[in-house]
């Protein structure tokens, strides 16, 4: 264990951190969506922590591998199970919706899960980490997912169009420039408000992000003030 303790960094243990949270959200999606929809709101506070402090206190080489591995886990198999989770239950309990809706439901998350791999991946492997990155980050479309939930302001089979939409937007030839620190800051701020007071002030917080977050996923590459100034509030993406 020593080789491995001495290689890995503080930043490590954080991005661990995120995939244990992650992971969490995934357990506990059909026991309690609105739980798994905190912790993945959570998980992405965690991404942007270990981006800030891998700048302050250095990378390792593994780090941006273990990034990506735990983005996998955090933004893209555990959003599906949550939006899996949701669709069945407005249902009724398991195995009572119809066959044709359930494999929709299934093929739903499924694509959101591989096409998370596809662009982690890709944008991995063939994209320098200061250029922009084309497509959706998996991490903002995982707050998109976890916001409408949160904000209650979509019944089941529209958050099922919404992460159909998301998925196909991840691997989408649109560049994305990074996030301001400053406005990462506030966002981050809402966000940790969000996980601890979901529903307070009719669930004011995940609406701020749900709107903030889906109007960058619009309009970033057009609008946003951040292009050539912005900077990177996770370790690879």
């Amino acid at each position: 264990m020593g080789w491995l303790v001495r290689r890995m960094g503080v930043a490590d243990v954080v991005t661990l951190l995120n995939g244990a949270v992650g992971f969490g959200a995934g357990v506990v999606a059909f026991h309690d969506p609105g739980l798994a929809a905190r912790l993945v709101l959570l998980a992405a506070i965690l991404d942007a922590i270990d981006g800030i402090v891998a700048r302050r206190f250095g990378n390792t080489e593994a780090g941006p591998l273990l990034d990506s591995i735990t983005d996998v886990v955090s933004f893209g198999v555990t959003p599906a199970l949550l939006v899996v989770a949701v669709g069945e239950g407005a249902y009724g309990p398991p195995g009572t919706a119809p066959l044709a809706l359930t494999a929709g439901i299934l093929a739903t998350g499924a694509l959101f899960v591989l096409l998370s791999v596809v662009r982690t991946a890709m944008y991995t492997t063939y994209v320098d980490p200061d250029d922009d990155r084309p497509g959706v980050q998996n991490t903002l479309a995982a707050t998109i997912v976890a916001a409408a939930y949160l904000a209650d302001v979509l019944p089941p089979w529209a958050l099922l169009v919404l992460t159909a939409i998301l998925a196909a937007a991840m691997v989408a030839p649109l560049p994305y420039p990074k996030l301001r620190a400053g406005d990462a800051m506030v966002l981050g701020l809402v966000q940790v408000a969000a996980v601890a007071v979901p529903t307070a002030f009719s669930a004011l917080f995940p609406r701020i992000i749900l709107v903030a977050a889906t109007a960058y996923a619009i309009g970033a590459p057009w609008f946003y003030w951040g292009k050539n100034g912005g900077t990177t509030v996770s370790r690879v993406d």
